[in-house]
C-alpha cells in the first residue's frame, strides 16, 4: 500500500467508532512516519472530538509578568515577552494543560484606567476577555503592591461575578514572600506566590486555577480528522490586516491603530464566512529585515514566520495607496518558499479614484508576473468592500493546493508537450523528459524522470503548461528532476 493510502485508510478509521489507547498510539506513530506534527495531529483530534473548551483569562496592569505567567504556564516560549510595558496588546489564545485537565489561556494586553488611543483599545480587549473567560487570573507584581491601577481592576473583576485568582508575581525568593501578603488587602482571597521567571510556586497557582474553572469535556478520538481551514494574514506593517480580520469577525476583535506594528503576537479567530468556519490568523507586520529587528518586533516576526508554516492558506494583503514595495515581494516570495496556497488581496482599494486604478492594473500585471496564478481580490477592509470575494478566492487557491494529476493522465500530457516542443539541443544532445509523476500535493510536488539536465527555462514552460492544463490555481508547483544514469556496457 502506498504511504497516501495508508495515511487515507488511518484517517478513515476515525470515522468508524471510537479508538483506544493503543490504537491512538499506533496512528499518532504512523502520522509521524508520514511527516505530521504529531502535537498539531493531536490537537486537531482533541479539537474536532468535544466541546469548548474552560477559558482563563490573564489579566492585570501593564508589565506585571503576564506573558512572562503564560509562557510558563503552557510549557513553551509563545506569548511575546519583553522588558518594558505595553507589548502584549490583544487577546491571544493557548491551549494549555494541568494534571491532565486541559483548558483555553488568554493572555490579555495590560488594563489601564482612563487612557487614550491605542492604550483604551488595548484596555477593551482585556476588559472583552474578562466577559468571555469562565475565570479570570489576576496577576499583579508583589514587589510593587497594590496600585490604584489594581483597586480599579479589582472593582472591574468584581462587577463581572467571575472567579478570580490572584497571583503575586516576582516573588523569587522565601525573602520576599511577605510582599505577596500585602496583596490580601484587595480582598480577593490568598494571594499565590509565584515567580513566572523561575517557575516557582506555579504548581499552587494552577491547582487553585482547576478549582475555579469548570470541567473540561472528556478527551475522545472516535472522529475524522479535519478542523478548520488555516488562513494566515500577512502584510508589512500597518497595511490593514488586523482591520480585515475584525471586519470578517463582525467585531473589534483585534487593537486597530495607525501606529505600524500594533500586532505583536499571532492572533487566531475562528470565524464563519460562505457557509463554514475558518480558523484566521492575524500576524505581525513583517519588516524590512527579521535580523535588523529588536526585542518584542525580531519576536512577533519569528512567530509570524510560524504562524505561516501551520496555515493552509497566505492571504497577501498589499497596499492599493502606495507602489509595490520589496518588502510586498518578499512577503510574497516567503509564502511560496513555504509552499502555502497563496491569495494577494490589494487592500484600501476604495481610496484610488479610476484612473489610478487602471494604471494600477497595468502595474499588477508587471510588479507580480511571478505569482500570475494567485487568485486577487480588491478589497477595502475599513468599508467592507468586495470581503464577499474573499472566501470564493480562498476556496480556488485550496482546491489548486490539494489538485492531484493521475498519473496516466499526467504521462499523456507530458509526451504531447514533449512532441510539440521538445528541450532546445545542447552541445549535441537533446534531453527528453521520459515520464513523470506527481509525488504529492499541499502543494503539488512533481518529479519528472529525463534523459539529461532539463534547463531551467524549461521547467518553467513546463510547469506554465501544467497550469494551463490542469489549473493549479492559487498554488505554488514544484519540479524536481531525476537524470537517467548512463549504464556502462559489460
Amino acid at each position: 500500500m502506498s504511504n497516501e493510502n495508508t495515511a487515507a485508510s488511518e484517517a478513515g478509521a476515525f470515522e468508524h467508532g471510537e479508538l483506544d489507547a493503543a490504537e491512538y498510539a499506533e496512528f499518532m506513530e504512523l502520522a509521524a512516519e508520514e511527516g505530521f506534527d504529531a502535537e498539531d495531529v493531536d490537537r486537531d483530534l482533541a479539537a474536532a472530538g468535544h466541546g469548548p473548551l474552560p477559558v482563563l483569562a490573564v489579566v492585570g496592569r501593564p508589565n506585571v509578568g503576564k506573558s512572562t505567567l503564560v509562557n510558563r504556564i503552557i510549557g513553551r516560549r509563545e506569548a511575546v515577552v519583553e522588558d518594558r510595558p505595553g507589548v502584549t496588546r490583544d487577546r491571544v489564545s493557548y491551549e494549555a494543560t494541568w494534571n491532565g485537565r486541559r483548558f483555553k489561556l488568554v493572555d490579555t494586553g495590560g488594563w489601564e484606567v482612563d487612557v487614550l488611543g491605542i492604550d483604551a483599545a488595548v484596555a477593551a480587549q482585556a476588559e472583552f476577555g474578562i466577559e468571555t473567560a469562565d475565570a479570570v487570573l489576576f496577576v499583579v507584581d508583589a514587589t510593587v503592591g497594590p496600585t490604584d491601577t489594581d483597586e480599579a481592576l479589582v472593582k472591574l473583576l468584581r462587577r463581572s461575578g467571575k472567579p478570580v485568582v490572584l497571583c503575586a508575581n516576582k516573588v523569587d525568593g522565601p525573602s520576599t514572600e511577605a510582599d505577596a501578603a500585602m496583596l490580601w488587602s484587595l480582598g480577593l482571597g490568598e494571594p499565590f506566590p509565584v515567580s513566572a521567571l523561575h517557575g516557582r510556586g506555579s504548581g499552587d497557582l494552577l491547582d487553585a486555577v482547576m478549582e475555579a474553572l469548570p470541567e473540561a469535556p472528556p478527551q475522545t478520538f472516535g472522529v475524522a480528522l479535519g478542523g478548520p481551514r488555516r488562513v494566515a494574514l500577512l502584510g508589512r506593517p500597518n497595511v490593514g490586516k488586523s482591520s480585515l480580520l475584525n471586519q470578517v469577525a463582525g467585531e473589534e476583535r483585534v487593537v486597530v491603530n495607525e501606529i505600524a506594528g500594533t500586532t505583536r503576537d499571532p492572533v487566531d479567530e475562528l470565524i464563519e464566512l460562505g457557509g463554514q468556519t475558518w480558523k484566521f490568523v492575524d500576524t505581525a507586520g513583517i519588516r524590512r529585515r527579521v535580523h535588523l529587528t529588536e526585542g518584542a518586533d525580531f519576536y512577533a516576526s519569528l512567530r509570524t514566520a510560524s504562524a505561516l508554516e501551520k496555515a493552509e492558506v497566505a492571504v497577501i494583503l498589499i497596499d492599493a495607496s502606495e507602489t509595490l514595495a520589496e518588502q510586498d515581494t518578499r512577503i510574497i516570495t516567503m509564502a511560496v518558499e513555504a509552499g502555502r496556497a497563496v491569495v494577494i488581496a490589494y487592500n484600501k482599494w476604495d481610496l484610488l479614484d479610476e484612473e489610478r486604478r487602471y494604471y494600477l492594473e497595468r502595474e499588477i500585471e508587471k510588479d507580480l508576473v511571478q505569482v500570475r496564478w494567485a487568485p486577487r481580490v480588491n478589497v477595502s477592509a475599513r468599508t467592507g468592500r468586495h470581503m464577499e470575494k474573499l472566501v470564493p478566492a480562498i476556496e480556488t487557491a485550496l482546491e489548486g493546493w490539494e489538485t492531484r494529476v493521475p498519473t496516466g493522465k499526467l504521462n499523456s500530457f507530458l509526451g504531447e508537450l514533449v512532441a510539440a516542443h521538445p528541450h532546445p539541443i545542447r552541445g549535441g544532445k537533446q534531453p527528453r523528459i521520459l515520464f513523470g509523476t506527481q509525488a504529492g500535493t499541499r502543494p503539488p510536488r512533481f518529479v519528472l524522470f529525463a534523459s539529461g539536465f532539463l534547463e531551467a527555462g524549461y521547467r518553467r514552460f513546463v510547469e506554465r503548461r501544467l497550469r494551463e492544463e490542469f489549473g493549479f490555481a492559487g498554488t505554488p508547483i514544484s519540479i524536481s528532476v531525476r537524470v537517467r544514469e548512463k549504464r556502462r556496457r559489460k
